[in-house]
């Protein structure tokens, strides 16, 4: 099995993990080294936040709710468009950690941190 198989596997059995846990699992994965890193510079925050009004309004605009099933939903398509793209998201602990890694991190990976910054400001996580 190709590495681009395993990851599609992974994303596939990712549908049946619960919103809620998923969630978890994107904030492990990119979230708190992303979110560290935009609370550490405002320029990075100012994109993450874009990023978020973006993640919201294609929820509203699909008619689903900014809850954690929707979170979780959006976050899923990210995640399968990253491989797709042959950019398979980072596993838990390999996420950029500084601001210059952020700063040159894919359109992907700011999207889903601005997943996590909008599930964890709503208390989802």
């Amino acid at each position: 099995m190709t590495n681009e198989s395993t990851a599609f596997a992974a994303i596939a059995t990712a549908a049946a993990v619960p919103a809620d846990l998923f969630l978890d699992e994107m904030m492990a994965r990119v979230g708190v080294d992303g979110l560290a890193a935009a609370f550490a510079e405002p320029g990075l925050l100012a994109t993450v936040d874009q990023h978020a009004a973006a993640v919201r309004e294609a929820l509203l605009g699909a008619g689903r709710a900014v809850d954690a099933e929707g979170l979780a939903a959006y976050a899923r398509s990210i995640a399968a468009a990253a491989v797709r793209m042959r950019r398979p998201l980072p596993e838990p602990g390999f996420a950029p950690t500084t601001v210059a890694g952020w700063s040159a991190a894919g359109w992907p990976l700011l999207r889903l941190v601005a997943v996590c910054l909008i599930a964890e400001a709503a208390e989802l996580l």
